[in-house]
């Protein structure tokens, strides 16, 4: 490379080099080191995102940063070059001209050259990857909502105030690597509710209660539950102790919307499977049951008019036979980790090789950018089957 050169010394001599031909390069008077200069390489989807700011880092001093769009989360590596990378300033960049004399009118009319102000060794690149949701589980989980604060505390901010491992929004945004869709997407997964100022889970034995209670006035009120007026629930809970916010929140984690365009409150309907699934929560938190005495229970405590189907239990429960009795266990696909590897691990851990009917429920979840629930399995299984006609089964690779 030559020394410091008279001539027009900018990024256009390069931008208009014509075919087949060559161009002088020589160092910028203001060439110097390059730790302060880092490339990004985007696609052309992501370039107006950045341009117009909106994008942001996330992570913490002891993680890896991530970069998040409005819905995506995208890892930053760097890509090394064996190749210099040389970047030349645009001629009407006043600080590079006005020291650069040769910038000047007066050389224009000697040969063209082009003035490397930066070398850069390579470049950052963003590959899209699935968001660090786990973490949101956890933090979440440091303090959840129950009945005993409840009791304790009518006035909710005053409870907030006083309680340490609680969450607002914007900490949520500085802790999780997660985009703000993906952050909404995972509370909305936790059945999380702001209350306070601060998101958290509510106790699932709490959560319990308002439902049973809820069903409780159905039947004294003469309720349809496909068709519960969200006011007269809300206030009638409320009478009963509970608080509204907690009241409009069990609708939502146990049913759906079916008419929000009424004048006065909107319809709910309640879905059948979440409320059974609860009630088959609630019998086996005590341990695994026999099939027959789970069954029965399970029966006799859904409300009149659902239907307790077992195929609605999957990703749910386990069963096993012992001897000749076939029991049944809680493990549900909610508890496990959304990272492919560590799933796996426990899947593979709680038991050594799995038929594809029991396993799909536990991994159908799963999404990593770019990569098929195939692939997955590739990576992380060993399928075997004995006969043409035989079910698949899965074992740790």
């Amino acid at each position: 490379m030559e020394q410091q050169h008279s001539g027009c010394r900018d990024a256009e001599a390069v931008l208009n080099l014509q075919q087949n031909s060559s161009i002088s390069i020589a160092y910028h008077p203001l060439f110097g080191p390059n730790d302060d200069l880092i490339l990004l390489e985007l696609d052309e989807k992501l370039l107006s995102d950045v341009l117009y700011q909106r994008v942001s880092l996330r992570g913490q001093p002891d993680e890896d940063a991530v970069l998040c769009t409005q819905s995506k989360t995208f890892a930053i590596k760097f890509v090394g070059t064996s190749n210099s990378v040389f970047l030349i300033p645009p001629s009407d960049h006043s600080s590079f001209c006005e020291i650069a004399d040769d910038c000047s009118g007066k050389n224009r009319n000697q040969q063209s050259i082009a003035s490397v102000i930066k070398v850069a060794p390579g470049n950052m690149e963003l590959v899209e990857v699935a968001p660090r949701i786990d973490k949101l589980k956890l933090l979440l989980s440091e303090n959840p909502y129950s009945s005993e604060e409840a009791l304790e505390f009518e006035d909710l901010e005053e409870m907030e105030k006083s309680k340490a491992g609680l969450y607002t929004w914007n900490d949520l945004v500085d802790k999780v690597q997660a985009s703000d869709d993906e952050l909404r997407s995972g509370l909305w997964a936790l059945s999380a509710v702001e209350l306070g100022g601060y998101w958290r889970i509510v106790d699932e034995r709490y959560m319990g209660t308002v439902l049973a209670m809820l069903l409780h006035n159905s039947v004294l009120n003469d309720w349809s539950l496909d068709a519960l007026i969200e006011d007269e629930v809300v206030n009638v809970l409320v009478s009963d102790g509970f608080p509204p916010i907690l009241a409009s929140h069990c609708l939502r984690v146990y049913g759906s919307k079916v008419d929000e365009n009424r004048s006065k409150s909107c319809l709910w309907k309640l879905d059948e499977k979440r409320v059974c699934v609860h009630f088959a929560r609630e019998i086996l938190s005590s341990g695994r049951r026999k099939m027959e005495s789970f069954m029965e229970e399970w029966q006799r405590k859904i409300p009149e008019g659902m239907q307790a189907s077992f195929e609605i239990l999957e990703g749910e429960v386990l069963t096993e036979r012992l001897g000749v009795d076939l029991w049944i266990r809680a493990f549900s696909v909610s508890s496990l980790p959304a990272n492919p590897a560590e799933r796996f691990s426990i899947l593979f851990g709680e038991r050594p090789k799995w038929e594809w009917k029991d396993l799909q429920p536990y991994i159908r979840d799963l999404k990593v950018p770019g990569q098929s629930l195939e692939g997955l399995l590739l990576k992380y299984t060993r399928r075997t089957q004995p006969t043409l006609d035989a079910e698949p089964v899965y074992s740790a690779r």
